[in-house]
């Protein structure tokens, strides 16, 4: 008897056969595949006070493309970042203004980053029996098992009041980078064969700073090293009620259901290659012209070898240059704007300033490649995930943890849209689709 995966194999005909539907069908009905019109814009399908994002301004009744902008909660984000101290570290300053609406005073702020510590910590044995337990290389899958265990821990899993919502996700953002680092512990020793160190977290530091002291056996990091992660974590905090992964929370929020299983729901979302494993397909895209540029300062050289990945005959065939274009932003993308001084600094620190070098002569020469190649209108920069893994490459975190590190940050947006969907409407987001079947008469 055949066993399921040889089924599963011959069955796989039959289904594309019968599940395939001529493309000509979606134009003649108007459907908006991903729900994007014919010029690549978001359907619009809700409303947000929680951020907002622009790449064009209309001049002489014509849109014309121009710099991105990001908001949060009003505030432009790179506002936001060089409002804080030299050295100061904000994740859970703006964690508050996105979760509350309005930035905190001091006394407010202060109250919310010892509440963030005191909750950053896990039930009596979790991390044994749970964390431990068929550990995984998918740190998002090992994650993502633990939030829905979670909801086992908690006796009002299931109270969907703004209150009760409310201290379920400050308690997650609490917990995200234990569960984070503890799961890539766990696959590290188990899978790797190396050894495990667990470190308990520290209440009185910050999100970046348990991040790196739990993830390095001397708990040891320097103030560059917390300031760029920390900006790290902002910038990826929030990106708009459109991404898929937010959409996903505004969904499954609008179903009525729990907490843990809308997080769980949006963790599922961002794993996917096509929006959250951006930066690690950059990586391995960089290691590839590594390998195969010699001079980092030879644009020319460089500029050869890009040409190589445009016409699919190097790195992985599939003609893109990673990290170069975003669906949104054309001229820039203002979080890259804002993150690469931090990048730059902490490259010196690294003495990675060739590397630096290659990545800053990409930036350049990229887009006019893409531009002359793809013979496109629309303009194409670099994205934060162009910078964000080499990045998290310089602070030693390994690439099973590049996903995880983004979840970190996202939940905080997450949270904020999910308590905006409870206050705004109860409705559940119910979306249309056509049936084009041939009905079959008996």
């Amino acid at each position: 008897m055949e066993n399921l995966n040889e089924y599963a194999k011959k069955q796989q005909k039959i289904c594309v056969k019968n599940d395939s539907i001529a493309p000509r069908l979606y134009d003649e009905y108007g459907v908006n595949l991903g729900l994007r019109d014919e010029k690549g814009n978001g359907v619009l399908t809700g409303l947000t006070k929680i951020s907002k994002i622009t790449s064009s301004s209309i001049i002489d009744g014509k849109k014309v493309a121009a710099d991105g902008k990001l908001w949060y909660r009003g505030y432009r984000v790179e506002q936001l970042i060089e409002s804080l101290g030299e050295w100061e570290l904000g994740f859970e300053k703006i964690a508050y203004l996105l979760l509350m609406g309005e930035l905190p005073n001091k006394e407010e702020e202060q109250k919310f980053a010892k509440l963030i510590g005191e909750c950053r910590t896990l039930p009596t044995n979790f991390t044994r029996d749970v964390i431990m337990k068929a550990p995984t290389e998918d740190i998002m899958n090992s994650m993502t098992k633990s939030i829905l265990t979670l909801a086992s821990y908690d006796e009002n899993a299931k109270d969907t009041s703004v209150s009760n919502v409310l201290r379920q996700c400050i308690q997650l953002i609490s917990e995200f980078p234990i569960l984070a680092v503890y799961g890539y512990n766990a696959y590290n020793h188990y899978e790797k064969q190396a050894s495990m160190i667990i470190h308990h977290p520290n209440p009185e530091l910050s999100t970046a700073e348990n991040l790196l002291m739990m993830l390095r056996p001397d708990q040891h990091y320097t103030k560059v090293e917390a300031k760029v992660l920390d900006t790290a974590l902002i910038l990826h905090m929030e990106h708009g009620g459109g991404n898929n992964s937010t959409f996903t929370t505004r969904v499954v929020t609008s179903s009525g259901s729990d907490t843990y299983s809308t997080i769980a729901a949006a963790m599922s979302s961002l794993k996917g290659p096509k929006h959250g494993g951006a930066n690690i397909k950059v990586m391995e895209m960089m290691e590839d012209i590594r390998n195969h540029v010699h001079d980092y300062s030879d644009k020319e050289e460089i500029s050869a070898y890009l040409s190589k990945i445009l016409n699919k005959e190097a790195f992985d065939k599939k003609g893109l240059i990673y990290g170069m274009g975003h669906a949104i932003y054309s001229v820039s993308d203002p979080r890259e704007r804002v993150f690469k001084k931090y990048v730059e600094k902490l490259a010196k620190e690294k003495g990675k300033d060739d590397d630096m070098l290659l990545y800053q002569n990409i930036e350049e020469i990229a887009p006019h490649l893409i531009a002359d190649k793809r013979h496109r209108v629309k303009e194409v920069s670099p994205n934060i995930d162009f910078y964000s893994g080499f990045v998290y490459e310089m602070l030693g975190i390994p690439q099973e943890l590049y996903t995880a590190i983004f979840a970190v940050a996202r939940i905080v947006g997450w949270s904020a849209h999910r308590i905006e969907e409870l206050i705004c409407t109860d409705k559940i987001i119910r979306p249309a689709y056509m049936s084009v079947m041939e009905e079959i008469d008996e």
